[in-house]
């Protein structure tokens, strides 16, 4: 069978589109799997790293204002709409997913249009405008929230299935982490993130925590700063960090499953995917979104995890090093109220979400089994 998965962009539609592929080829291995994006995303770099076809349609973002722009826009949406019409065609696909990001309309209009099986996976509680539009068309909506489901057409199939997670997240060995990373199992480990680049304002927050805890001998900061905030952060701490063993500073985290592995409290941004591996583990977490994400989704991820008592919410403007120390003595003090918001985490998280997907994907084609 052929399978067809438009997303990109960004790393929170690639990644989910991958582990959906994967899951796929679990379950039909014979399955020949085709990614679609754009030259301009990062799934031009990332996806042939997997080793999975990539075909390329020229389509951009639409601009909301009156202008050149709009005009530009609107060109590449018809170039992006006779791409995608033609490669449809080619593949003849049996199975059409997306997983977000502008190049998944045409793509998926069209293998509607075919009647083609069609399904779009929304990572996140406020789903973008894409999969808003595509919800009229397609035949199930995969949702990472269930909050999600309130912005989406009413006639839509709507199933909650929590975010596609890696196994290499769930099935990786905290004793193997603790060894690895250079940690000491002994102590609580705050693992510190804010994605690729980093955070600014998490890092200088951070600064001020790390000086606080710096020695102490049940804590120990797991902190990757991103490469643009490394070498200001190790500036900011200085000669500390020649005596505190318990701070641990990089720029990126290349084993994150492991670090993963070895949290119990992290501190991070609150984009879709991070969060489904923080809730995978069971982390409970200080969630500070990210005050500039389209439609300010992250704020929205956040508050849906923290009424689930899986998270603490911080937002951006109100963020000081003084602030974010508090809250983390708080929940370190606590011990019951940590274990609880590590139920809710697990309560949160859908370890098998990308092979529940999978599945009612496949079940359209006749290849699958319902949910």
């Amino acid at each position: 069978m052929k399978v067809l998965i438009a997303g990109g962009g960004t790393g929170g539609h690639i990644y989910p589109a991958l582990t959906i592929a994967d899951a796929i080829r679990r379950q039909v291995p014979d399955a020949e799997i085709t990614f679609v994006g754009t030259r301009k995303g990062l799934e031009k770099d990332i996806v042939p790293r997997y080793g999975y076809p990539l075909e390329f349609i020229r389509v951009a973002g639409f601009e909301r204002r009156l202008g050149v722009g709009t005009l530009k826009s609107a060109a590449a949406l018809v170039s992006g709409m006779s791409d995608a019409y033609k490669l449809v065609n080619r593949i003849n696909p049996d199975l059409v997913i997306g997983t977000g990001g502008y190049v998944c309309g045409p793509v998926l209009f069209w293998g509607a249009m075919k009647r083609v099986p069609t399904a779009i996976q929304e990572q996140n509680a406020m789903p973008g405008v894409t999969n808003k539009i595509l919800s009229h068309f397609v035949d199930k909506v995969f949702l990472g929230y269930k909050d999600a489901g309130k912005y989406f057409s009413r006639h839509a199939k709507i199933i909650v299935t929590g975010n596609p997670v890696r196994r290499d997240v769930t099935e990786a060995d905290r004793q193997e982490g603790y060894k690895k990373l250079g940690l000491d199992p002994m102590k609580k480990t705050i693992l510190v993130f804010g994605g690729s680049r980093g955070a600014r304002t998490i890092n200088e927050s951070m600064v001020y925590v790390e000086r606080k805890l710096a020695g102490n001998q049940r804590i120990q900061v797991l902190h990757a700063t991103g490469d643009l905030g490394c070498k200001a952060h190790l500036e900011a701490l200085g000669s500390l960090l020649e005596t505190a063993d318990n701070l641990h500073i990089v720029n990126y985290l290349h084993e994150m499953p492991l670090a993963l592995s070895v949290a119990d409290l992290a501190v991070s941004r609150a984009g879709a995917i991070g969060l489904a591996e923080l809730m995978a583990r069971g982390i409970p977490s200080i969630l500070i979104p990210y005050p500039y994400a389209t439609a300010n989704h992250q704020e929205y991820n956040a508050r849906a995890l923290k009424a689930q008592g899986a998270a603490e919410v911080i937002l951006d403007r109100e963020l000081t090093g003084e602030t974010l120390y508090n809250v983390i003595e708080r929940l370190l003090k606590d011990s019951d109220l940590l274990n609880m918001m590590h139920r809710g985490a697990l309560k949160a998280g859908q370890k098998d979400a990308a092979d529940h997907i999978a599945a009612e994907a496949l079940a359209m084609t006749g290849e699958g089994r319902e949910g």
